[in-house]
Formats: C-alpha cells, structure tokens, sequence
C-alpha cells in the first residue's frame, strides 16, 4: 500500500520538487503455481499474530525453523508455474503472497520503527512470484483491485498500525468470498480504525477509504459498504440524512505487538517519502 494520507499543499510542493524521472513501467500480473498449500502459512499466523493482528516479529525473527518455514512456503510462490491457478485460488494465493512477502520483507530489516522507513517497500520489484520479480504495488493495484474489488482491502496487511488486522488464516480458494467478508467486517468493527456517530451521522474512517473512493464507489458507496459489513453502529450512522465521512490520520508505526519505541509521526513519513523519490 503506497499510498499515504492527504498533507498540506507545502508537502505536496516538496514532493513534486524533488522527484525523480518516471520509474520503468512494472509488469502486469504473472501467474502463479496452482495446488498450493497453503497450511503452513496458517501455522505461522496463529503462533505469531494475536487476536488483534499483530505480529510478534521478535520472537519470530528469533526462531531459525520458523524463519525458515516462512522461506520455504515463499519459495512455492516463486517457482514458475507447470499449472497456473484460476479464479478464487488465484486471488487467494495472491493475497496471501503479498501479506508473507510483507510479513518476511519486515522480517528481514526487524527492529525498523516502520515498513515506510525501509527502502521503497511497496515500489520495488524485489520479490520473486510465478518466476517473475514483482513489487508490492503490483500485486496489489495491477492484480488484486481488478480482480477481487474493494474487499480486498481489508485483507492486505500494509505492516502498519492502521491497516486492517492481520487474518490469523490463510486464505483459501472454496471460501474466500466468506473470508473477504469477514475481513471487512473485522475491520469495520475496530473502533481504533474505523470510528460511528449514529445520532450526528457521521463516520471517522480509515483513509484507505478515501485513497480508494474508486474501488468503494465500484461496490456500490460507502454507505451500501457499510450496510453490507459493517457493525449495528456503522448501518445507523449510514442510513442518517446526509450522512458524513471524515477520514481519520493513518499510524504507519509497525504492527508490532511489542510497543512501539516513539511516535511515527508526518514529518519522519515526510522525510521517508522525500527519501525514496530521490533514490
């Protein structure tokens, strides 16, 4: 998830001033292998993410077998497929590629105050899937969106305190669209990330839902989305007469069940934004 919170004019000056060329175009979606099992990453999950969805990266950073577990099930990923995977596997193993990925890519630089101090974690094509190199940001805007709608984001982790709880499960091709919409329900039901005001008819929702109006406005507005997942507080907020959505400030501190050292406030994301357009 690349996308940031909306900031000031003079941060949005900032950015433009120092950009750099246009990066080289990304590659469209790749296959990946179908058959694959995806038990392991499960396993993985329920020892080292709470009910809350975060991660306990210490002590998983901590295990060899573990670690390793995490890069053999990648390594299933990566392998070009005999058999390419269709439909509902295909977006079930795409999803859950892109939370390991995300999950490993932490991994890899753990202790790291957030994913966006890391070097350009969502633009990079370091990841090897289908036997193709493909970024974050491929997996998710070229890929996922198109297939799986708005739904699917609640069920990518982003590494950050305010993306959509971490599913402790794997996804899986026979019930995904179950498990998509117990993700947004998850998701919509956690009063730190999505807040109701019934009597003043006024959701504080997360600015995923404003850098991704399209995708919401696709399943049919905020409003139907809510009535469609969200809890008892959400639905009367939405039916009120001329119902507001204000967005609220996104936490890009790690999901990290250990608490986090200081605040990962907008001038350290500022400064990681400057830094990657100028790589």
């Amino acid at each position: 998830m690349s996308l940031t919170p909306a900031r000031p004019g003079c941060i949005a000056f900032l950015l433009a001033l120092f950009a750099c060329a246009p990066a080289a175009p990304t590659p469209g979606p790749v296959p990946v292998p179908a058959g694959i099992d995806h038990a392991e990453w499960t396993r993985l999950l329920r020892v080292y993410v709470d009910e809350r969805g975060l991660v306990d990266y210490a002590a998983w950073k901590a295990s060899a077998l573990d670690r390793e577990a995490l890069r053999a099930y990648l390594a299933r990923l990566a392998a070009p497929p005999e058999r390419p995977a269709q439909g509902q596997e295909a977006a079930a193993t795409f999803i859950n590629a892109y939370n390991a990925l995300t999950v490993s890519w932490i991994l890899d630089h753990y202790p790291t105050p957030s994913i966006r101090s890391l070097p350009d974690s969502f633009g990079a094509a370091r990841h090897l899937l289908g036997g193709a190199r493909v970024s974050l940001d491929d997996l998710e805007h070229k890929t996922l969106r198109p297939a799986v709608g708005y739904r699917v984001h609640a069920a990518l982790v982003c590494a950050a305190r305010s993306c959509p709880p971490l599913a402790r499960e794997a996804f899986t091709a026979g019930s995904l669209d179950t498990e998509l919409d117990a993700a947004m329900a998850r998701w919509l039901a956690r009063d730190d990330l999505n807040r109701y005001e019934p009597a003043a008819g006024r959701a504080h929702l997360s600015s995923i839902f404003k850098w991704f109006a399209e995708d919401f406005e696709k399943g049919g507005g905020v409003a139907a989305v809510l009535n469609r997942h969200g809890p008892e507080a959400a639905r009367a907020t939405a039916a009120q007469a001329g119902f507001k959505v204000e967005h609220l400030d996104y936490d890009w501190g790690l999901n990290d069940q250990q608490p986090p050292a200081a605040s990962y406030g907008s001038l350290r994301l500022l400064w990681d934004q400057l830094r990657d357009q100028l790589r």
